[in-house]
């Protein structure tokens, strides 16, 4: 095998699969990444080459190589230098949180070199890639099958298989790795939305938080995400002895793959409020220097409601289970949508099956996730299988007392807030849309359908 970039990713991968039994060659273009790749790698069947023309060259034919370098131009620039390097029948997977546009593209100039390319999604951080991630590969299928046997030893385990699948044709398997990107930042957004709640209005402290989220992290929320907010509620800093994440600065910064999910998501027409609060906030977040001057300016809620400790918590771990459940089913129904669009054929009862595992999203939940699919594999949004929507409305008392709760006390809460607010969308039958299609006539001849009779209609709205 050979691994074009050194970085966190790449050089635990590598180590991954020289620990499952493959030997490895390392090439990056920063003198101090192979430096280091040679130094942890002594002892082991892995070698660092200071020239790509060298690793190239030693690799056995066809070659097998793993890019794991930064999106976008780097990419191509890796590959131009690659290309004349190559022959027909190398194998050459980008692993790396690229958009899928771009992964089709370079397929298509690739493909009269012969060279087989796909791109790969690759979930679970450093640790993750260390010692099993979960992988979502999509494009040639004759070259995933050929790096199959590699990717199902290197892959996170669980029972019922290991935690890599072919997604589909394309920039299929890129695509839903932006989408669990996508669902990533809506649960990251909904735990600090429940952190900003039982802080501000509960009065919890950070140990009391530690064990809130380490008993919800037994039950029907344990995930890795609600697993970590706990240990980040205990860590202190060494050098003033405060909890470490009191002195973080509140800016979430973001690398694109959220972005991403909203864009296409309001391509192809698919609602993903969730989502899309979620990348809102970190933008917010971001404007600090405003934040703090519409502190001073802007007013707020007049006095803090009233709550029982007990009970709020009680409250907040129902809404975030609700609220985390609508995250999924938005990201799954855009897969759906853009496997139909695109033909990818995507399995999304699979796509539960290997995140159950090995990536940022796993979750308990995941495996009920994969049952509904597998139940209806045509089902339109995960929120009308029986048993999530029987969920829900045990939960919604909750989730709507913490969502006015948290406006009457100003606390924003956007994600938790959208999260409902597509819940009592998704069970309307009827919208006010009626009305906004109605204004679109008046002012622009948009014309409208009636519910007594068929065709389009035009209204002179002003006599």
């Amino acid at each position: 095998m050979g691994m074009v970039g050194l970085g966190v990713m790449g050089r635990n991968l590598a180590f991954n699969m020289e620990e499952k039994g493959f030997s490895v060659g390392g090439w990056d273009a920063w003198p101090d990444a192979v430096s280091r790749f040679e130094r942890d790698g002594q002892g082991k069947q892995v070698r660092a080459f200071a020239e790509l023309r060298e690793l190239v060259g030693a690799l056995s034919r066809p070659r097998r190589i793993v890019m794991l370098v930064k999106a976008g131009q780097v990419v191509d620039d890796t590959i131009d230098r690659l290309r004349s390097l190559l022959e027909p029948g190398d194998l050459l997977v980008d692993a790396g949180n690229e958009y899928f546009a771009n992964t089709e593209r370079r397929a298509r100039e690739l493909a009269p070199t012969g060279v087989r390319f796909f791109g790969m999604g690759v979930s679970g951080g450093e640790e993750g890639a260390r010692h099993g991630p979960s992988m979502m590969p999509g494009g040639d299928r004759a070259a995933y099958e050929a790096l199959a046997p590699v990717l199902g030893k290197i892959a996170a385990q669980v029972p019922d298989g290991p935690c890599v699948a072919y997604v589909g044709p394309g920039g299929a398997g890129h695509y839903v790795k932006m989408v669990h990107n996508g669902i990533e930042y809506g649960d990251m957004q909904l735990i600090a939305e429940a952190y900003a709640i039982l802080r501000g209005l509960g009065g919890l402290s950070n140990a009391e938080l530690a064990d809130t989220f380490a008993e919800w992290n037994r039950g029907e929320l344990q995930s890795f995400l609600i697993e970590i907010t706990a240990d980040i509620f205990r860590k202190h800093d060494g050098d003033t002895g405060q909890a470490l994440v009191d002195l973080i600065v509140d800016v979430a910064s973001m690398k694109g793959t959220g972005k991403w999910t909203v864009q296409d998501a309001a391509e192809l027409g698919v609602a993903v409020p969730t989502i899309a609060a979620a990348v809102d906030a970190r933008v917010l977040s971001s404007a600090r220097e405003e934040r703090v001057l519409g502190a001073r300016v802007l007013a707020g809620a007049s006095g803090q409601p009233a709550v029982d400790k007990v009970g709020l918590v009680a409250d907040v771990r129902a809404a975030l289970y609700a609220s985390k459940c609508v995250s999924y089913a938005q990201g799954m129904r855009l897969i759906r949508t853009a496997s139909e669009e695109r033909s990818w054929g995507i399995d999304l009862a699979e796509m539960a099956r290997i995140w159950k595992a090995g990536c940022i999203i796993r979750a308990a939940f995941l495996g009920r996730i994969q049952a509904a699919f597998q139940r209806d594999a045509k089902l339109p949004n995960l929120l009308l299988d029986a048993s999530f929507a029987e969920e829900l409305a045990a939960r919604q008392a909750s989730w709507r007392r913490v969502v006015a709760l948290a406006a009457q006390a100003g606390v924003p809460v956007p994600a938790t807030s959208a999260s409902l607010a597509y819940y009592d969308t998704c069970r309307s039958e009827r919208l006010p849309a009626n009305l906004i299609q109605a204004q679109r006539d008046y002012f622009g001849a948009h014309t409208y359908k009636r519910t007594d009779r068929d065709g389009d209609f035009h209204t002179a709205w002003k006599s």
